[in-house]
């Protein structure tokens, strides 16, 4: 589990046959062979480190569903260690399992902050709402408009400096991934035969009507 909150950005030394290797820092502190890190948001187990770099293998299924496969040396991406307990979760709970890729569609100067708009697919749009929860690349961010086929996020110049925003241009993909809850909240509401609904959750005092 992931808060979103990215830790460094690191630098793809080599990209190729399903394996990346990552130049990093800060993230290699307590790293643990088979333990868990979040690159451009997508949960990856770490195959190999040393002083200076990790490596990672991807998945076929991975590489359909994010932009990884797209990464050539040279190349940043973002990078996070996952949720220890008793830390501050200071984005959203965030699993690293990539829903889709978006497509940047425009980028515009607002006062102090960039406004980003993503252009997403159907199955994507239904679980944003405005205020609510997004990751994008694996950062946490707040929706602030939204429309049947795409959403806008505000991006202060410190998120935009210190993560791969700093480098994404118009038309550029993007991983997505929607806030869980909102996920759950679906499922809860789906018609069914048996187990917890929300008509269950109402009757024992969850939810009031």
């Amino acid at each position: 589990m992931f808060t979103g909150i990215i830790e460094e950005t690191g630098v793809v030394i080599s990209a190729q046959s399903g394996k990346l290797v990552v130049a990093a820092g800060a993230v290699l502190q307590d790293m643990e062979l088979g333990g868990s890190i979040a690159v451009n948001g997508v949960c990856l187990t770490v195959t190999s480190f040393d002083a200076s770099s990790l490596s990672v293998d991807i998945m076929l299924e991975t590489l359909k569903r994010s932009n990884l496969g797209q990464l050539s040396a040279g190349d940043r991406v973002n990078l996070e260690r996952p949720l220890a307990l008793g830390g501050r979760l200071g984005g959203h709970l965030v699993q690293g399992h990539i829903d889709a890729t978006g497509r940047v569609a425009s980028i515009r100067r607002s006062s102090e902050a960039n406004i980003i708009t993503v252009e997403a697919s159907a199955e994507v749009m239904v679980y944003v709402v405005e205020k609510g929860f997004i990751a994008v690349d694996g950062i946490s961010l707040t929706v602030v408009a939204k429309n049947a086929s795409s959403f806008q996020v505000s991006i202060v110049d410190y998120t935009r400096r210190h993560t791969t925003l700093n480098d994404r241009r118009v038309g550029d993909p993007v991983n997505l991934e929607v806030d869980i809850i909102a996920k759950y909240v679906e499922q809860l509401s789906q018609p069914r035969g048996a187990g917890i609904t929300v008509d269950f959750l109402q009757e024992h005092g969850f939810l009031v009507s």
